[in-house]
């Protein structure tokens, strides 16, 4: 607001206190101020904000998840340093505002017609003529009425010289440029005002001073002690509002670092339908909400429809709709048995809730929590998107590298096929030592390019791990049964000797008994070692890890690639034999020898190996649901907000005006010299530019009649 930068200097005797004054209202206290805040506002921008701790450790280690949170970077805006950063801006800048603003107002009602002479020809825009009226008076009256006419703000004083009588005119336009200055810097108060008066300053105040304490448990809403909510009469808040279709609510969640606080509204929400509508992609188009609020008081009900963009308004509370969520789906699952021994059994249950079960192999107690179900699930199914990683020297291609890189915005190097592959559900099942972990399962099965469909039964130890899928190919009616069939006969020794039979009997003469004796025992131990066991350790052994072991242990080196390729050729075909089995047992036509046979088998036979190794006894399939959908809503009263507007409106009416109006002051000195009028000009303005050269050169011409020293024409 001024060239100096030095603050108010106050009479006292503390030389601590003049010197704490003097800062604290200093335009370099408020700039470092300001820089303070703007790089804590790129921080809170560039980091996520209120995120749970572990998102934290999982992105960035334990060490810098630790020093982010005593730093307070997870909710920089609701910092105390944060705060209190702003609220010594607001005095700092007040200060500022408070010691030029008279001096500015001062200097708009003041014309400085009683400069000096002399001091005319210090200006660097001066010029000097003699002007052809008759006398002085004349002069300054004509040159007024010039100036009056041109928008300035005139001013004539008349003095005694040893010539005779002389006239001073002052001049002045663009005063608003300095009323600029106050409405910029004001504007900067205005705004941390708001941001204070908007931000968690009053909440955390109730909690130091109320005895508000956050809740860190878990339970229903009417479970919380009356120290975790907050009044209704809260004069600010801005917490989340999630309310599931055909319900309502009337409670807000406001996230805090070590727990929730819950402010209860004035009214309820009632949502009586949620819309969603998606792109191509899988992405949301629109969401919105349609609901009902109660009035707590007077039992008013009010219908809106809440939109991305179109909040809600009542009783000085905005309604935004922020996101959607699973409101409680209704599921039913069926459990597909991963291990020997285990039984098939149905389960129900609903989003957000659980259920206990009992492993069948241990025995031990189990808890199944259901955590979402979707029900589209758009996946790119093009070849991109098998392209895998980078790092294959196999898949490089510099002229696609950099095609991905340059020219057009649609780029056409990759084909994308988006492909919605049906609803797929999560759990997670938690031991009894607390331990869980996390599923998911899609309905349907999905086409990869394998020659059959595969069902994708994913699992992952920790949610910073991406999902491992285990695929499961499908039978002829698109069922998991003809898998579990295979599964079944492979666990029955029985069903194994009667398959190995079988083969033999297909693969060799039965009069070479000596060759089927060897064929038996070999088909016998591959389908033994393939079925597994459990070993000393207590883990099971079998699959295709266990035929490698065993050909690295009693095959030579030399020899092991023959003889593997011998005994996987044995592997396949009793597996084959043993499916034929299975689907006789179950009343079913023998599988054609086909390529689409050829295809499960192939899936079935790695299928087989990978159940073996699945971190569950029994993996639970979607077989219906019933989908229930909640939207979640932000509730604010933010009073704060229109100081925000008008201190945003002050802003741009400050910058406008000091980029837009120049401070502009002209003076003339007409005085008889010579039985002539002389007349001396001056000009001075906040900045110099062409345009006022050119403007001083016009009004010298017009008005006394000169030339400009150094002026452009």
């Amino acid at each position: 607001m001024t060239d100096s930068t030095h603050g108010l200097r106050i009479h006292s005797r503390s030389q601590a206190l003049r010197a704490g004054v003097e800062l604290l209202s200093s335009m370099r206290f408020a700039i470092a101020l300001l820089t303070v805040i703007c790089i804590a506002s790129v921080i809170g921008t560039v980091l996520k904000q209120q995120e749970p701790l572990v998102n934290y450790v999982n992105q960035f280690g334990p060490f810098w998840a630790e020093l982010f949170l005593a730093l307070k970077l997870n909710a920089v805006y609701s910092a105390w340093w944060f705060l209190l950063i702003l609220g010594f801006l607001v005095v700092s800048t007040s200060l500022c505002v408070a010691r030029h603003t008279p001096k500015y107002l001062a200097d708009l009602r003041n014309y400085k017609e009683n400069i000096r002479v002399q001091n005319l020809q210090a200006f660097h825009h001066k010029a000097q003529a003699d002007v052809a009226d008759a006398t002085s008076e004349a002069a300054a009256q004509r040159i007024g009425q010039l100036l009056v006419s041109g928008g300035w703000k005139v001013r004539l004083q008349q003095r005694s010289t040893p010539q005779g009588e002389g006239w001073m005119v002052a001049a002045k336009t663009g005063g608003l440029h300095k009323i600029g200055y106050i409405a910029a810097h004001s504007a900067i108060v205005l705004i941390c005002l708001g941001g204070l008066l908007d931000g968690d300053l009053i909440v955390r105040a109730q909690m130091w001073l109320g005895g508000k304490t956050p809740f860190t448990g878990s339970g229903t809403v009417s479970q919380v002690g009356p120290e975790h909510f907050l009044s209704e009469r809260n004069p600010t808040f801005r917490g989340n509002l999630v309310v599931s279709e055909g319900g309502q609510s009337s409670t807000a969640v406001l996230t805090q670092s070590d727990g929730i606080l819950l402010q209860e509204l004035p009214f309820s929400v009632e949502l009586k339908k949620f819309i969603v509508e998606h792109y191509d992609t899988g992405m949301p188009k629109l969401f919105a909400s349609e609901v009902v609020i109660h009035d707590k008081a007077t039992g008013e009900k009010v219908e809106q429809r809440i939109e991305v963009n179109h909040p809600g308004h009542y009783k000085g509370v905005e309604i935004y709709q922020s996101s959607f969520d699973d409101g409680g789906s209704r599921l039913q699952l069926h459990a597909v048995p991963m291990v020997a021994g285990a039984r098939p059994f149905d389960v129900q249950g609903q989003v957000g809730g659980q259920t206990d079960i009992t492993d069948p192999v241990s025995g031990e107690k189990l808890t199944l929590e259901f955590t979402g179900l979707r029900t589209i699930n758009v996946e790119n199914m093009g070849d991109d998107a098998a392209q895998g990683s980078g790092a294959d020297v196999r898949k490089v291609d510099l002229r696609s590298a950099i095609e991905e890189r340059l020219g057009s915005g649609h780029k056409t190097t990759g084909k994308k096929e988006l492909r919605n592959v049906g609803p797929s559900v999560s759990y997670k099942l938690r031991d009894g030592a607390g331990q869980a972990r996390e599923y998911n399962n899609y309905q349907l099965p999905v086409d990869l390019g394998e020659g059959v469909p595969l069902f994708l039964l994913g699992v992952r130890d920790s949610p910073s791990q991406p999902m491992r899928y285990l695929r499961i190919p499908a039978d002829e009616q698109g069922n998991l049964d003809g898998f579990l069939r295979l599964r079944a006969a492979l666990n029955d020794s029985a069903m194994r000797e009667q398959a190995v039979r079988t083969y033999v009997r297909a693969a060799v003469d039965p009069a070479r008994h000596e060759l089927a004796e060897q064929l038996t025992l070999s088909a016998q131990r591959a389908l033994a070692l393939y079925a597994g066991a459990r070993g000393e350790d207590g883990q099971w052994h079998g699959g295709l890890k266990a035929i490698s072991d065993f050909m690295e242990a009693g095959v030579p080196e030399a020899e092991r690639e023959r003889a593997g390729e011998v005994f996987i050729r044995i592997l396949n075909g009793a597996l084959f034999e043993l499916a034929q089995l299975s689907r006789t047992q179950a009343g079913l036509a023998p599988m054609a020898a086909d390529a689409h046979t050829q295809a499960f088998m192939t899936q079935a036979v790695f299928a087989l190996s990978d159940a073996q190794i699945y971190p569950a006894p029994v993996a639970f399939a979607l077989q219906d649901f019933q989908q229930v959908q909640a939207s979640v809503f932000q509730v604010a009263r933010a009073p704060g907000k229109n100081v925000v507007y008008l201190g945003c409106a002050f802003l741009i009416l400050g910058v406008f005006t000091m980029l837009y109006i120049r401070d502009r002051r002209i003076w003339f000195w007409l005085a008889p010299q010579d039985g002539r009028v002389h007349a001396t000009m001056a000009l001075s303005s906040n900045r110099k530019t062409l345009d006022g050269d050119r403007d001083f050169a016009d009004l010298s011409r017009k008005l006394i009649g000169a030339q400009a020293p150094g002026a452009s024409t």
